[in-house]
C-alpha cells in the first residue's frame, strides 16, 4: 500500500481547492484506482514528469464520489475495472459528479478498444497501464486538461449566443417597426438599454396606422427588468396592435391590456404604465389616454411645452376597479409630440442624489428646439446620458417616440 506525507510528491490526501488553470497553479489529480501495484506505477510517473502534480489516490468509484461531492480537481485518472463500477459506467458515474473535470482513462494492454469507447462516452483520454512513458503520460494529463477546458469555453461560448439570439427577439418584439398606411407623419424612435440590466427591461411603444389614416401611438413601461418584465412588454405591445388592428379604440383598450397584465405577469406586485394617442386624419386634435404614464413634449414652432393630461392608474395597481379618461389635445400644425418612458429623466446628475427630473428635462428640450428630429431626440439622450455619467450612467431603459404630423 501507498503512503505519503501532506505536502510531499506523489500519491497524498491533502484538501484540494479548486485549482486555476493549467501554468498558474499546481493541478490536481484524483487516480481511482483499486490496484495498489498499478497506484503505485501512477506515483513513479507522476514523480518523474515533474509536472509539480496534487496527486489523491481512492480505492473505489464510492470513494471518488465522495471526494467529488466536495472537491473539483483538474483531472481525474480512471480504471475501468474497479470493485464496484466496471468500464463505461465508470465513466458515466464520474461526468455525473464532475461534468467539468477533465477524465483520461486507464486500460490495460489488451482493451484499447475499450479506451477508445471512453473517449466516445466523454474521457478526455486513454492511456495503456505499463506501457506509457512518464513524458507521454505528464503530456497527456496536460493535453486533457486543456481540451476540457476549450469543450467548457465552447459551452459558455454557445450559451453566450444563445442569449444574445433570445435578447434580440426580445428586443424586436419590444422595439417593431411602425406599421404607416401612407405619408404625412413623421417619426423618430429610440431605444437605450439601462447600463445597470444585461437583458433589455420593460419598455415598450408601438405605432400603427388604421386603414381609415388614423395614427395610433402607444408608449409603456413594466416595472423591473429581465426576461420576464420583457416578456410582458411584448405581450402587451403586441395584444395593443392587436386591439387596434381590430377596431378597439380608447379606455377600451386599456381595460382589455390589464387583463392580459394580470394574466400574464409573473407575480402579483408587477404593474405596467403606458400612454396612448390617436389622430385623424388632417385632424389637429391628438385623443389621449394616460395609465400612470407621466406627460409628453409638445415641440411646435415657439418653443416645447410640457403636457400632462388627466390620467388614470397604471395597469395592475386596481386590478378591475380602474377607469381611464379620454383627453384631447389641440396641436398646431407641423408640431411634434414627444413620448419616452422616464429613464429619460430619472438619472442622477453629478455626484449627489439629484435627479434631472420633469423641469431639468424641459430645460434640455427647450435648448435642443432647433434641431431636426433626429438630432433633437439624440439630443436628449445623450446630455440625460452625459449628465448621469458620474453616477454610472442612465440605470433605467430609456424609449423614446417622436411623432410629427404635417
Amino acid at each position: 500500500m501507498m503512503t505519503s506525507q501532506p505536502g510531499a510528491t506523489g500519491v497524498a490526501s491533502p484538501e484540494l481547492d479548486r485549482t486555476a488553470a493549467w501554468g498558474t497553479e499546481e493541478p490536481s489529480v484524483l487516480l481511482v484506482e483499486d490496484d495498489p501495484g498499478d497506484a503505485l506505477l501512477v506515483e513513479e510517473m507522476v514523480a518523474d514528469s515533474a509536472l509539480g502534480m496534487s496527486l489523491r489516490w481512492v480505492r473505489s468509484m464510492t470513494e471518488a464520489c465522495d471526494v467529488l461531492a466536495s472537491e473539483v480537481p483538474d483531472c481525474v485518472l480512471l480504471d475501468l475495472h474497479l470493485p464496484d463500477a466496471q468500464g463505461l459506467e465508470a465513466v458515466s458515474r464520474v461526468r455525473e459528479r464532475a461534468e467539468h473535470v477533465a477524465v483520461v482513462v486507464l486500460t490495460g494492454l489488451a482493451e484499447e478498444g475499450t479506451g477508445l469507447a471512453a473517449v466516445a462516452a466523454g474521457a478526455q483520454d486513454y492511456l495503456v497501464k505499463g506501457r506509457v512513458e512518464p513524458e507521454l503520460f505528464g503530456r497527456a494529463v496536460r493535453y486533457a486538461i486543456q481540451r476540457k477546458q476549450a469543450e467548457r469555453d465552447a459551452v459558455a461560448l454557445q450559451a453566450s449566443q444563445m442569449q444574445a439570439q433570445e435578447n434580440a427577439r426580445l428586443e424586436r418584439g419590444l422595439l417593431p417597426r411602425p406599421l404607416l398606411r401612407g405619408d404625412g407623419v413623421e417619426v423618430v424612435t429610440r431605444y437605450r438599454p439601462g447600463r445597470a440590466h444585461a437583458l433589455l427591461g420593460g419598455d415598450f411603444y408601438d405605432i400603427v396606422q388604421s386603414a381609415d389614416g388614423t395614427v395610433h401611438a402607444l408608449i409603456g413601461d413594466v416595472s423591473g427588468h429581465g426576461p420576464d418584465e420583457a416578456a410582458l412588454g411584448v405581450a402587451l405591445r403586441i395584444a395593443w396592435r392587436t386591439l387596434v388592428l381590430s377596431g378597439v379604440t380608447g379606455a377600451d383598450q386599456v381595460g382589455r391590456l390589464e387583463e392580459i397584465l394580470l394574466a400574464e405577469r409573473a407575480r402579483s406586485g408587477v404593474f405596467a404604465t403606458l400612454l396612448i394617442l390617436s389622430v385623424g386624419p388632417g385632424r389637429r386634435r391628438v385623443r389621449m389616454v394616460r395609465a400612470g404614464h407621466h406627460g409628453v413634449l409638445l415641440r411646435g414652432h415657439d418653443g416645447v411645452e410640457w403636457v400632462e393630461i388627466r390620467g388614470g392608474p397604471a395597469l395592475g395597481i386596481i386590478p378591475g376597479g380602474a377607469s381611464w379618461p379620454v383627453e384631447e389635445l389641440e396641436f398646431p400644425e407641423g408640431a411634434a409630440l414627444v413620448l419616452f418612458t422616464d429613464g429619460l429623466f430619472e438619472g442622477r446628475v453629478g455626484r449627489g442624489t439629484q435627479r434631472l427630473g420633469e423641469e431639468g428635462l424641459l430645460a434640455m428640450a427647450r435648448e435642443l428646439t432647433g434641431l431636426a428630429p433626429a438630432a433633437f431626440v439624440d439630443g436628449l439622450i445623450d446630455r440625460a446620458e452625459a449628465l448621469a455619467e458620474t453616477q454610472g450612467g442612465l440605470a433605467d431603459d430609456v424609449a423614446v417616440l417622436y411623432l410629427r404630423w404635417g
